[in-house]
């Protein structure tokens, strides 16, 4: 804003360089420009200021639908004056010797501009579902604002251009916004459903491959434990079979030995009882009681009787009178 000091019946007046000063005096302009600093008598002069930097205001409209929805749209808008004489004309910017407006002509701009804002966002809003609003998003309206404010004639009379329009939101009402969240929640839950079936499906799997692998693994544990005791049973068998007929063997032999010695000791018997056969009966008498003395350890009675005495005798007379062969 201006600074303006009075010294009686004259002011100093300095300006920003943000600011445009246009000085009157009967109507007519007198000084204008940038930054001026200069002394004018306030009793005959009119002092106006008009701000040149860049102003914004928030956008904040309430509309709705083509299916009579509500839908709420912010934002900002940025603006400033191009024309500072002509708006000076048509908007009143005068300041007092305190530097104060002494109107409000920075409201009254915004004002208008809010109209304007408000004509075509509302236009916009009913001539869609608000589904096809959402899924459109910011980018049409406000493109659709930036067109309508720069070439509406209302401003281009007050010097005013358009800068910038910047929408941060355009949503339904809180409830309408949970209904319409309810289906893409319910998709999202239905999917983080779906995963966690597949993962518990997948885990399932896992664990039935691991059971299948290990019961695999039994049942060749149990083959090869039934092959060994197979194969043991079959070298236990062979054992058996072999010790069998190593004892055969050794038993055969044993009877082979047995009925040589046997056969040797008949061959023997017989051989002896041949030469026993072809004795006299009185040698064969003396050798049977060779044979009987030499087994008895002490003869405590003999009897020798007549008859055998005589007998033996007679054998032995009968013996030497052989001839000899």
């Amino acid at each position: 804003m201006a600074h303006i000091r009075n010294f009686g019946f004259f002011a100093q007046l300095r300006s920003d360089a943000s600011h445009y000063v246009i000085k009157y005096r009967n109507g007519r302009v007198r000084r204008s420009g940038r930054g001026l600093v200069f002394w004018f008598e306030p009793t005959t002069a009119s002092i106006a200021e008009v701000p040149m930097d860049d102003r914004e205001m928030a956008i904040f409209v309430k509309g709705r639908s083509s299916d009579f929805q509500a839908v709420n749209v912010q934002g900002t808008l940025s603006w400033r004056v191009v024309e500072p004489e002509q708006a000076a004309e048509r908007v009143d910017f005068t300041i007092g010797l305190n530097g104060e407006y002494f109107r409000e002509p920075i409201e009254r701009i915004e004002t208008r501009l809010t109209g304007l804002i408000n004509q075509v966002t509302l236009q916009y809003l009913g001539e869609a579902t608000v589904g096809k609003l959402l899924d459109a998003g910011v980018d049409p309206l406000r493109a659709r604002l930036e067109k309508a404010l720069n070439s509406e004639p209302a401003l281009a009379e007050i010097g005013l251009t358009v800068v910038a329009v910047r929408l941060n939101n355009l949503s339904p009402t809180s409830e309408l916004e949970r209904a319409l969240q309810t289906p893409t929640f319910e998709a999202l839950q239905q999917k983080a459903d779906q995963a966690t079936f597949e993962r518990r499906a997948l885990a399932v799997e896992k664990e039935r491959a691991i059971a299948e692998n290990e019961l695999a693994n039994k049942i060749e544990l149990a083959r090869r434990e039934k092959q060994l005791i197979s194969e043991e049973a079959e070298n236990a068998r062979n054992r058996a079979t072999g010790v069998a007929e190593a004892e055969q063997i050794s038993a055969e032999a044993q009877a082979q030995r047995t009925r040589t010695v046997e056969g040797a000791n008949t061959e023997a018997e017989q051989a002896r009882i041949g030469i026993y056969r072809d004795l006299a009966p009185s040698v064969l008498l003396g050798l049977a009681a060779r044979e009987l003395a030499s087994n008895l350890d002490t003869i405590e009675h003999l009897n020798v009787t007549p008859d055998l005495l005589a007998a033996v005798m007679r054998e032995f007379k009968s013996s030497s009178e052989q001839p000899s062969g």
